[in-house]
């Protein structure tokens, strides 16, 4: 693999990490921050969600600087944005003033989610795109680990350990931001956006130096063809795209109607339901940051080998079997397996729609529309997350936990027949051909020379 894409998807995907620290570190605060301001159920709801509204117009907003600031500019931006939310969220000294920092944060993640996939994804040869552009996902669970174990380590400090928990975060967001200046921006948008073949030509030249002229030449020539017959001009809602964004709005929908953010923010809370002390409950958070990192790994091993809806599938019946055992658990008061089976509906979160979700987006909408069409994608995964989050304590105040995981168990099901009669496969596939195998572009239309 050439180095230089290494690290500049690396750098790139440092974005994810911060985005699963913020969405992640809330879990240890947010009890304390209810009993501190004295919450109401809803009001709580509403400040432990006010990140999340902030992906959700982070997501919806995102396609606008990225196609026309570019790439770089946007990822550098995010970081920034994580870096102010940090601050600002660990110095809070009212609810009005923490839910304002979150959304700042938020607005990072919702960004961050539409550039740094697309990012990658431009930039990955074919047969590696799986891979790198799955290390955003894996930088996400990577800092979801890194949270919990803040949390738990930072637990201990004292009246106001919830504010160290928040504003660690500041550290990394500032190196991330500074590793921002070293990335080129991405040759797909210097060509297809910005009409600059040159400065495309260069980009590509780092990517792949072993490439003839004539061969960058076929390239740069398919790129801009694929760009050029999707015009800008034309609307993104139009029956050709019809595919690829219900595509983007499915997996989308199905990630959050897993349960998975849910779980995640309120892992402590629910290990409290099966009578695990408080410091015991955050350690057992600990062991879902690091069963999610472990078979991350293994999702990111099989993306490129078994391919994307194979990886969906599997995640679809892992989702199945530990959103049932969960369900079964509580109602049959055997609660004493409810962690193992958290950690295996993590583990199929994992395999199956965490390795999958944002590469998979990354690759189905044309050059022209592929900025709107993450950022569809996105809004259409944040909405989902934010209201979920926003009614799940009133979920579990108001129905037996046992009826929560069945509806999530319900929602797989629903999501298993989806990949098995409308998800198709990517894998290996260039971008500008994967518009052919959508019915995007005319099947007579040259084959992209990589």
């Amino acid at each position: 693999m050439n180095q230089r894409i290494f690290i500049w998807s690396l750098t790139s995907a440092l974005a994810g990490f911060l985005f699963g620290f913020d969405t992640v570190v809330i879990s240890g605060a947010e009890k304390t921050i209810q009993e501190l301001w004295g919450l109401s159920d809803q009001m709580h709801g509403l400040a432990m969600s006010m990140a999340l509204w902030g992906t959700v117009v982070g997501s919806l907003v995102g396609a606008w600087p990225t196609d026309t600031l570019g790439r770089k500019p946007t990822l550098l931006w995010i970081g920034v944005l994580y870096f102010i939310s940090a601050v600002w969220s660990g110095l809070a000294e009212n609810v009005n003033s923490f839910m304002i920092a979150r959304f700042l944060g938020g607005l990072g993640v919702g960004i961050s989610t539409v550039a740094a996939p697309l990012y990658i994804s431009e930039i990955s040869p074919p047969n590696l795109r799986g891979r790198l552009a799955g290390m955003f996902q894996f930088n996400i669970v990577f800092g979801i680990l890194i949270a919990f174990l803040s949390n738990h380590l930072l637990a201990g400090v004292g009246e106001n350990a919830w504010r160290w928990m928040l504003g660690i975060e500041a550290f990394p967001a500032l190196i991330y931001t500074l590793m921002c200046l070293t990335i080129p921006e991405s040759p797909r948008w210097l060509i297809g956006h910005k009409d600059d073949l040159e400065a495309g030509r260069r980009t590509l030249q780092l990517i792949e130096p072993e490439v003839t002229d004539d061969e960058l030449s076929r390239q740069i020539h398919t790129i801009q063809n694929a760009s050029h017959k999707t015009s800008a001009k034309e609307p993104f809602w139009t029956a050709r795209l019809k595919k690829p964004i219900t595509l983007a709005i499915l997996i989308a929908f199905f990630n959050q109607l897993s349960g998975i953010n849910a779980i995640l923010y309120f892992a402590p809370r629910i290990f409290e339901l099966t009578g695990l002390g408080e410091q015991a409950a955050l350690l057992q958070s600990i062991g879902i940051g690091i069963t999610n990192l472990i078979f991350t790994f293994v999702g990111l091993w099989l993306i490129d080998r078994l391919g994307r809806r194979t990886l969906l599938l599997i995640g679809s019946i892992g989702y199945i079997l530990s959103l049932g055992l969960c369900s079964w658990a509580f109602y049959s008061g055997n609660v004493s397996i409810v962690p193992a089976c958290i950690f295996a509906f993590i583990a199929a979160h994992a395999v199956g729609q965490g390795a999958v979700i944002w590469v998979f987006i990354s690759e189905i909408f044309p050059n022209q529309f592929r900025g709107a069409g993450q950022s569809l994608g996105s809004f259409t995964h944040w909405i989902c997350a934010a209201m979920l989050t926003m009614f799940f304590p009133r979920m579990v105040t108001h129905f037996a936990p046992g009826s929560v995981f069945l509806f999530f168990m319900f929602m797989m099901v629903l999501q298993l027949i989806w990949v098995l009669t409308m998800v198709p496969e990517t894998k290996g596939v260039p971008l500008e051909e994967i518009e052919r195998q959508l019915g995007i572009r005319p099947a007579d239309e040259e084959t992209p020379a990589n």
